[in-house]
């Protein structure tokens, strides 16, 4: 439950101050302030890297019945490629990757998020919005 102040504090298992969450009213109400002092100018934050330990660690475990592929396509703006991990600028940025066959990229040209899921016998694409709208 959030204080009076609208910010809570978030501590690690040792004692020290790992973050700081504030309420989505605030962050919406002073969002640009925030970034230009969090991030500086501009006030787009450093792109984080990508899990690619993930994505490996899935691969190794790879047991379905049709080759890997590295193809990935966005149904919201269209943009899609054959192999994401090739792109010279990417297409498409990895969000996520488990073992249980779900496979998440950021899509650069719309910023939806692209969900790639991995069943069995076929794949199966979704695509939505990367933060709500509010």
């Amino acid at each position: 439950m959030l204080n009076k102040k609208k910010v809570q504090p978030i501590y690690g298992e040792s004692g020290d101050l790992m973050a700081v969450l504030i309420s989505a009213e605030k962050w919406l109400k002073h969002q640009n302030q925030l970034e230009k002092i969090l991030f500086g100018e501009p006030a787009d934050p450093p792109a984080s890297p990508e899990p690619i330990s993930d994505w490996n660690r899935f691969l190794s475990y790879w047991d379905f019945n049709y080759p890997i592929e590295k193809s990935t396509r966005c149904k919201n703006c269209g943009s899609s490629t054959e192999d994401w991990t090739e792109d010279a600028p990417r297409k498409f940025t990895l969000r996520n990757a488990n073992m249980g066959g779900l496979v998440v990229f950021k899509c650069r040209n719309c910023n939806y998020l692209v969900r790639k899921k991995h069943f069995k016998d076929h794949t199966y694409y979704e695509s939505s919005p990367s933060s709500c709208q509010v």
